[in-house]
C-alpha cells in the first residue's frame, strides 16, 4: 500500500513542476505530459478508490422522487447477545446439544443452541411457550451487554428510508413501548398499530474458539428465537391498508410474507388470500415494492408468485438464497441447481431474474405490474426492469452497493481501507442464451445490458472485510434502491 502513495506523491509533485516551467514549454507539450500525468494518478488510486469515485458521480436524486412512503408489516425488536451469557444469566448449565424443531421450553433452548454452536452455524427457532419468552426476552433486554435494535424487514426499511428529512415514513406493524423509543422521529406509527408489549427476536451471538463446557464453536454465528406471533400471522396488514386512505403515500413498500411459515398450512392459504385481497385494495397508481426474505417452505414461494402475489406489486427484493429457492419451487431456469458455488454465477442469476420478468412481469398479454427486481448478493448487485417503467436505475444500483460498503462497516461513507472487491472482472451475461463477455472497469463500475425489453444494470459491490453489524443489510440495500428510483407515469 505504502508504494502507491509514493507513485501518487511522486506523481503529484512532477505536474506541480511541470505548472512552474508551463511558460517555457510548448502548449501542446504540457497538455500531454499533463494528460499522462493526470492518467498515472488515476491508475495509481486503487480500484476500491475508482469505484468509490465513480459511484459518486453516477448517483444522482432522480428528477421525481418520493415525498411519502408507506412500509409495513413485520417489525420487532432485535436483542443481540451473547448466547453463553444469556444462558448463564438464565442459570442453564451446559449439557449435550441436541437439535428441536420448536423449543417447548428453557432445556430445549439450551439443547438446541448447544446442538448448532457446536457445528458453528445459524438457526432459527419458535419458541412456544409465551410467558416462559417473555422471561427470557426481559432479562436478555437487561442484560448489561445485549444490544437492542429495531428489527423486521418493514421497519428496518422504513428507518432506513427515514434518515432524509425530505421523507415522510409511515411504519405500520407490531410496534410495542422499546420499538417505538427506538424508531427515527421522521416515522409516523398509526395508533392502531401500537400493541402494549414488543416482539422481541433474540440473537445469541457465539464467537469462532468460544466454549460452553464441552462445546467449542468451529466458527462464528448466531442462533435466532422468537415468539413472535403478531407478525407470523400478518395481523397488521389490514390495519396497514387501510392507513393509506389518510396517509396518501407515493410508495408502498410490503415485507413480511415470509413469517406466515410457522403457521399451520390451513391458516397460511387462507392468510395469502386474505391479503392478495387486501393487496388488491391498494390504488394502481400507488407503486408497491415486495422485499422477499428466507424461506425454507416451497409451497409458500409457489403460492406467493402464482396466487397473485406477483402481479400486484411493481418492484421486488431479493437476494441469492431467496432467488435460487423461487426457481427451485416454480421449476424454473437452473432449478436443479442444489446450492450456490462461491459467489453466484452472473449469468446463472441473470437467467432466473430475467425469466421471472418473462414469467411473471409485465407484458403486452399478461395483466401484470411486476417490472423491476433488485437483486443483492455479498459480491455484486444487480437491477432489472422492463423497458419504459423506471428511471435513474444506474444511480439507485450505484447507491445500494455503496449503502453496503458503509452499513456493514459502520462508516458514513466507504473507507476503501475497510474494503476489497470481491465481484468477478469479467463474466458473461448468460448461461443459456448467447451471452455477452463483459470485463469490468473500475472507472465506469455500473455494466447495463439488454435482452428482449429487459434492462439489467450491474454493479460490484465493496465488501467490508471485518463487518460491525450485517443484520438488515439487504432492507438497507433496497431500501437506497428504491430511494434513488424514479417510476415512470403510464
Amino acid at each position: 500500500m505504502w508504494h502507491r502513495a509514493v507513485c501518487v506523491g511522486l506523481l503529484a509533485l512532477a505536474l506541480g513542476y511541470l505548472c512552474l516551467l508551463g511558460p517555457e514549454l510548448p502548449q501542446s507539450a504540457l497538455q500531454h505530459l499533463s494528460a499522462s500525468l493526470l492518467g498515472g494518478l488515476r491508475r495509481a488510486r486503487s480500484l476500491e478508490g475508482r469505484m468509490v469515485a465513480a459511484w459518486q458521480a453516477a448517483i444522482v436524486r432522480p428528477a421525481r422522487g418520493w415525498a411519502r412512503v408507506a412500509v409495513g408489516v413485520n417489525a420487532c425488536v432485535d436483542v443481540v447477545l451473547s448466547g453463553v451469557k444469556l444462558l448463564q444469566a438464565l442459570g442453564l448449565d451446559p449439557g449435550d446439544g441436541r437439535n428441536h424443531v420448536v423449543l417447548n421450553s428453557r432445556q430445549e433452548l439450551k439443547e438446541t443452541f448447544a446442538y448448532f454452536m457446536q457445528k458453528g452455524a445459524a438457526a432459527e427457532r419458535f419458541f412456544s411457550d409465551a410467558e416462559t419468552f417473555h422471561h427470557i426476552a426481559q432479562t436478555a433486554s437487561e442484560y448489561p451487554d445485549a444490544q437492542l435494535y429495531v428489527g423486521g424487514n418493514a421497519a428496518l426499511i422504513g428507518q432506513k428510508l427515514a434518515a432524509n428529512p425530505d421523507l415522510k415514513i409511515l411504519l405500520c406493524g407490531p410496534v410495542g413501548p422499546k420499538l417505538h423509543e427506538l424508531l427515527d422521529d421522521n416515522v409516523v406509527v398509526p395508533p392502531e398499530s401500537m400493541q402494549e408489549r414488543d416482539e422481541f427476536h433474540l440473537i445469541l451471538e457465539y464467537q469462532a474458539g468460544e466454549e460452553w463446557g464441552q462445546v467449542k464453536a468451529p466458527s462464528a454465528n448466531r442462533f435466532i428465537f422468537s415468539h413472535d406471533i403478531s407478525n407470523g400471522a400478518l395481523n397488521m396488514l389490514e390495519v396497514f391498508v387501510s392507513s393509506l386512505d389518510e396517509f396518501q403515500p407515493d410508495l408502498v413498500v410490503l415485507s413480511g410474507l415470509h413469517m406466515m411459515e410457522g403457521q399451520s398450512k390451513e391458516m397460511r392459504q387462507r392468510r395469502l388470500l386474505e391479503a392478495v385481497a387486501s393487496i388488491s385494495d391498494i390504488p394502481t397508481d400507488i407503486p408497491i415494492h415486495l422485499e422477499l426474505a428466507s424461506m425454507t417452505d416451497q409451497d409458500l414461494m409457489s403460492n406467493i408468485m402464482h396466487q397473485q402475489v406477483f402481479p400486484l406489486v411493481n418492484s421486488l427484493g431479493l437476494n441469492e438464497q431467496e432467488l435460487l429457492f423461487l426457481t427451485q419451487a416454480a421449476s424454473g431456469p437452473h432449478a436443479s441447481l442444489a446450492s450456490w458455488d462461491g459467489i453466484p454465477d452472473v449469468g446463472i442469476v441473470s437467467d432466473i431474474l430475467f425469466w421471472i420478468l418473462k414469467e411473471h412481469g409485465r407484458s403486452t398479454d399478461r395483466a401484470s405490474d411486476l417490472t423491476r427486481i433488485h437483486f443483492h448478493t455479498l459480491a455484486y448487485h444487480i437491477l432489472v426492469t422492463v423497458d419504459g417503467y423506471w428511471g435513474n436505475q444506474v444511480a439507485a444500483v450505484a447507491a445500494g452497493a455503496r449503502a453496503a460498503g458503509t452499513q456493514a462497516c459502520a462508516t458514513e461513507t466507504i473507507d476503501t481501507s475497510k474494503v476489497f472487491l470481491k465481484a468477478p472482472l469479467e463474466f458473461v451475461t448468460s448461461q443459456t442464451e448467447a451471452p455477452s463477455k463483459i470485463s469490468l472497469n473500475p472507472d465506469e463500475p455500473v455494466v447495463h445490458w439488454h435482452r428482449e425489453g429487459i434492462s439489467f444494470h450491474f454493479t460490484p459491490v465493496l465488501v467490508c472485510k471485518d463487518p460491525v453489524r450485517t443484520v438488515g443489510l439487504g432492507d438497507a440495500i433496497s431500501a437506497e434502491g428504491l430511494l434513488y428510483s424514479e417510476v415512470y407515469s403510464q
